[in-house]
């Protein structure tokens, strides 16, 4: 403790110059007074005048010292002392938000989302098997990280290189080839941190400065099983759409996998808690489920929205409704799981992707409003469509009909 103190006298730290200059303005503030309780006028007057340059000494000392500890521990551009400023006073008084489900789909609406509030958690499963993450789940025995890394990304305040890095592949000529180095990066910290994903997503975490949390539904390594309308089953998240018969529904081995202590926290505390966009039985319902994760939405306060996707997907939701991705939301869970749908109405699309899409038995959600509402939840119908490789939910039309539903309906929790 005396070492660290002695710390702020050694040479170059520009602080004890002004440190000895307040003291040295204390002091003279001191001998002012005494010489200003004199009752002799002349005296009286002089020491007030002692007083007062013992004044200016203190507050100069006091903020040039302030002035050394703020350029050493603050950004050095004036845009990032802003951002900071703006975070700590305005992001973190915003809505606890609970982000649930996987893919590309979360990942764009954290992106969003974070200019919104700082308070969010994302939920997000860990059942994929392809690509990447499946290739690691097999070699290392860990959950699938690449969800998990998309989303820390998407929330990251390190500099932009820091996203770059962690999104990076590894190209095909590399013994690498296909890898993620964030994947690689989760995947090492699990292995020199006694094997617990927890803990090597927080870390992550850190090293990215995310804004807000991040954490897996369940550290279990589990793999998604799905039921075909046939009968037949099918077993690991990548397979799953390559049937061509429609799913009946979807469950994980091992069925007893259990969600995480943070997860369950993050739902009970939130004021919003908001499913999707994403693939309604490979990145949504995987996190549903989990027993006691539908059971803790069931008796949070908190106002409850799905997001419907705007396009099909085959193999999962060929020829579904709005309504009847609802109904599949019901049917793993419970009525009470949601309050209120999010979906597209712009019919209004680019002919090429739309033909593009028609080729892959993919086309746009019929928004049957009349028919959710029906059933007695809210419905936000707005144009959300966003056209450029994909087709997809623009993520500021998204963002600004879900801020106002949120701003309608959040709970706010003393």
């Amino acid at each position: 403790m005396s070492s660290n103190l002695l710390k702020w006298l050694y040479p170059g730290m520009q602080i004890k110059r002004w440190v000895f200059t307040s003291l040295f303005g204390v002091c003279i503030v001191g001998i002012g007074a005494f010489f200003s309780a004199y009752p002799h006028p002349f005296v009286s007057t002089f020491g007030m005048v002692i007083v007062l340059c013992g004044i200016v000494f203190t507050v100069l000392g006091i903020g040039k010292m302030l002035i050394s500890l703020i350029t050493i521990l603050l950004p050095k551009r004036e845009q990032d002392l802003v951002n900071i400023l703006y975070q700590k006073r305005f992001l973190e008084r915003g809505p606890k938000i609970v982000a649930i489900g996987g893919g590309h789909g979360l990942s764009n609406l954290l992106l969003a989302l974070k200019e919104y509030t700082a308070n969010i958690t994302a939920i997000v499963t860990v059942a994929d098997s392809g690509g990447s993450s499946g290739r690691l789940r097999e070699q290392f025995d860990i959950v699938a990280p690449g969800d998990i890394r998309n989303c820390l990304v998407a929330l990251a305040d390190a500099p932009g290189i820091m996203g770059d890095l962690f999104q990076y592949r590894f190209p095909e000529k590399s013994e690498l080839k296909g890898h993620n180095f964030g994947n690689l990066f989760l995947t090492a910290l699990y292995e020199v941190g006694n094997r617990d994903f927890r803990q090597a997503v927080e870390l992550t975490s850190k090293v990215l400065a995310i804004r807000g949390k991040v954490v897996p539904s369940t550290v279990a390594n589990v793999h998604l099983v799905a039921l075909y309308r046939d009968g037949k089953i099918a077993e690991g998240e990548a397979k799953i759409p390559r049937s061509g018969v429609p799913i009946e529904r979807v469950s994980l081995n091992p069925v007893d996998a259990a969600p995480t202590e943070e997860a369950l926290e993050a739902i009970k505390d939130a004021d919003v808690i908001i499913l999707g966009p994403g693939s309604l039985y490979t990145s949504v319902l995987p996190n549903l489920v989990i027993k006691g994760i539908p059971e803790a939405m069931e008796a949070s306060s908190a106002f409850k929205i799905y997001v419907c996707n705007v396009m099909t997907q085959q193999g999962e939701t060929e020829s579904y409704t709005a309504c009847e991705h609802v109904k599949a939301l019901i049917n793993h869970t419970n009525r009470n799981i949601i309050d209120g749908v999010v979906v597209n109405v712009c019919e209004v699309m680019d002919k090429e992707a739309l033909q593009r899409y028609r080729k892959e038995s993919s086309i746009p959600v019929s928004a049957d409003v009349e028919e959710i509402r029906s059933m007695g939840y809210k419905v936000f119908a707005e144009d959300l469509l966003g056209v450029k490789d994909y087709v997809r939910h623009d993520s500021h039309k998204l963002t600004k009909v879900l801020i106002a539903a949120i701003e309608r309906n959040r709970v706010i929790k003393r």
